[in-house]
C-alpha cells in the first residue's frame, strides 16, 4: 500500500474516471456525493426560488444538483472543468428530458456575461480550486443584484483532517484516496473575508454531515450544527451593485 507522500493529493481526474459510471449507483464514492444532494437542498431551499430563476452549477461534475435544481423549476446551466463527466451530465439530462445547458470551464474564468444569474451554486468545490479569490470575484460578477450564492466546503483542522482523509478516503472508501488536499481546505474566516473582499453580505454557516444509513448501507447527509468539517452558507450581493 502507498504511504501518503505517494498519494496524488486534490486528484481531480476523480470525475471523468468515473464518467460512464456516473448514474449507475455502482461507484460507493459517487452514491455519497448524490446522497449529499437532499440535505444540501433541505438548507438552501431556505434561501433560494428556484421556479425559473437562473442558476449557474459552479463545480457541476456528473449534474446530481444540476438536474435537482432543474426538478425544482429552475433555468440551470452546469460547469465543470472535468469534459467526460460534464459530456456524462448532458448524456443524462437529455435522457431524462430535462433542458439543462452544460459548459467544460473553471470557476476563475467563467465563459458567461455580467449580472445574468439570479443564483450560483458552488458544492464540493471552494476546497479544489487554484485561486479562491479569482472564484469569488467571477461568482460576484455574473450574479444579478439581489443574486445569492450558495457554497458548502470543508474546514481547515485537525478534525476536519482526520474526518475526510483519515477516515473517509482511507478507511472507509467513501472517497477515492487523493482526492482532497488538507492543505487546501479553508477556515470560514478566510472564507468570509473572500466573500467580503468581494462584495458580498454573508449569512450565517451551518454544518453537513452524516445523519443517516440508507438500506444499501450508505450515509444520508443533513445540516448539523457544528462547522468543524463540513459546513453550508450563503451570500447575497446587495441590490444595485453591478
Amino acid at each position: 500500500m502507498p504511504d501518503g507522500s505517494t498519494i496524488t493529493r486534490n486528484d481531480l481526474t476523480i470525475y471523468d474516471a468515473e464518467a460512464d459510471r456516473w448514474w449507475s449507483d455502482e461507484t460507493r464514492w459517487v452514491r455519497t456525493l448524490k446522497n449529499m444532494v437532499p440535505g444540501r437542498l433541505a438548507y438552501f431551499d431556505r434561501f433560494a426560488s428556484w421556479e425559473n430563476a437562473n442558476v449557474l452549477d459552479l463545480g457541476c461534475a456528473g449534474g446530481f444538483m444540476a438536474e435537482a435544481m432543474a426538478a425544482r423549476g429552475a433555468k440551470v446551466t452546469g460547469i465543470d472543468p472535468a469534459a467526460q463527466a460534464i459530456a456524462a451530465a448532458q448524456a443524462h439530462a437529455e435522457s431524462s428530458g430535462l433542458d439543462i445547458r452544460y459548459d467544460v470551464g473553471v470557476g476563475e474564468a467563467l465563459p458567461y456575461a455580467d449580472n445574468i444569474f439570479d443564483i450560483v451554486v458552488c458544492v464540493d468545490v471552494l476546497e479544489h480550486v487554484q485561486d479562491l479569490s479569482q472564484v469569488m470575484s467571477e461568482v460576484w460578477r455574473v450574479l444579478k443584484p439581489g443574486g445569492v450564492f450558495l457554497f458548502d466546503t470543508i474546514n481547515r483542522n485537525p478534525v476536519a483532517r482526520l474526518a475526510v482523509i483519515t477516515v473517509a478516503e482511507d478507511v472507509l472508501g467513501l472517497l477515492p484516496k487523493g482526492t482532497h488536499d488538507p492543505e487546501m481546505f479553508i477556515k470560514p474566516s478566510e472564507l468570509k473575508a473572500e466573500l467580503s473582499e468581494a462584495g458580498f453580505q454573508i449569512g450565517p454557516l451551518t454544518g453537513l454531515g452524516p445523519r443517516g444509513i440508507n438500506r444499501r448501507g450508505d450515509f444520508t447527509f443533513g445540516r448539523l450544527p457544528g462547522t468543524a468539517i463540513i459546513y453550508m452558507g450563503h451570500a447575497t450581493k446587495p441590490e444595485g451593485d453591478a
